[in-house]
């Protein structure tokens, strides 16, 4: 073969290869890929449905194991687990299980929602995470100030609030912290700080919360809360306490009203991670998103059930209003 021939088959057969090669980049190295999820299975839901609408079928080209527990305690032990199995990527929903992978591995990609991943050590910084964690932020804490006002616009200018929390949760207590700051500045009380770390803790604490008598209730985010919505809403209904939070999931199961993300939407959004992940893109330099629109829902049936008239101004600012 002559030199300008043999020139001329090698970048004939480099352009037959490379769209293959490439190809082949983009397939996992065991047949299928495999996700981790350390998530509540109502948690998954969204994620799994956004995999699904990029093509990643699970039983075709895609495995899941997921394990999840309400004990912040227990979620080191069930990261150690996921990763025990080589997953091509873990999906964290909250801090402490983003936390609690990022110690079980500090090489397979890990994607997380969580509410302050700067502030909690999880990334370097948002645009440039740094490690093997990159994710969604939620600004949870950010917004205590401005669901405190909703919620005393919706009460009527209460005098004292109560607050329900989850200690363990990092994000939980920076945003008390930031609670009692628009407290102060507005001239409220908080008369109670009342503490969850299980789901045993709920109706007890709503009675410790009620005892304080107070205008109006703030519940922090926390996994623990939103698994808990459904209860969170039901006690608070009971012990007639005008209650916010932050996930739309507590309002639409009965809680009077929330303002924050849409949390289904952020988790959904986490598939497109995956599939740059999967794609060759290092978590490192995935920069961490914020959510820009923020929801506000009010269940007017609540209201009414509470005695409370809700103002036409905050109904016509609400994105839902629950009938």
């Amino acid at each position: 073969m002559q030199r300008r021939e043999f020139i001329a088959f090698v970048w004939s057969t480099a352009a037959l290869w490379s769209p293959l090669a490439a190809q082949a980049q983009q397939q996992p190295a065991r047949g299928k890929w495999r996700i981790a999820m350390l998530a509540p299975e109502y948690r998954q839901r969204p994620l799994r449905e956004g995999l699904r609408e990029l093509g990643y079928v699970e039983g075709q080209n895609l495995l899941i194991e997921s394990r999840h527990d309400d004990l912040a305690d227990r979620l080191p032990a069930l990261a150690t687990e996921l990763v025990g199995l080589r997953p091509d990527v873990i999906a964290a929903n909250g801090t402490q299980a983003a936390r609690a992978a990022q110690q079980a591995t500090k090489s397979i990609p890990i994607v997380m929602v969580a509410s302050n991943p700067v502030g909690d050590g999880l990334v370097e910084t948002l645009a440039r995470p740094g490690g093997n964690v990159t994710g969604m932020s939620l600004l949870t804490p950010e917004l205590s100030g401005k669901r405190l006002e909703l919620l005393r616009q919706a009460c009527g200018n209460p005098s004292s609030i109560a607050v329900f929390y989850n200690p363990d949760d990092p994000p939980a207590v920076q945003a008390l912290k930031e609670t009692r700051d628009a407290a102060r500045r507005a001239g409220l009380q908080v008369v109670a700080a009342v503490e969850a770390r299980t789901p045993n803790d709920i109706a007890p604490g709503f009675e410790e919360l009620a005892a304080a008598r107070p205008g109006a209730l703030i519940i922090l985010n926390s996994v623990l809360m939103s698994g808990q919505a459904q209860r969170n809403s039901e006690l608070a209904l009971r012990w007639k306490l005008p209650a916010i939070y932050s996930d739309p999931l507590f309002a639409r199961v009965g809680g009077l009203m929330s303002y924050g993300a849409n949390v289904n939407s952020v988790l959904k959004n986490l598939a497109t991670y995956i599939d740059r992940i999967f794609k060759g893109a290092r978590p490192a330099e995935l920069p961490v998103e914020q959510p820009t629109k923020f929801e506000l829902i009010i269940n007017l049936k609540t209201a009414k059930a509470l005695g409370l008239t809700t103002p036409v101004t905050l109904l016509s600012t609400a994105d839902e209003v629950i009938e």
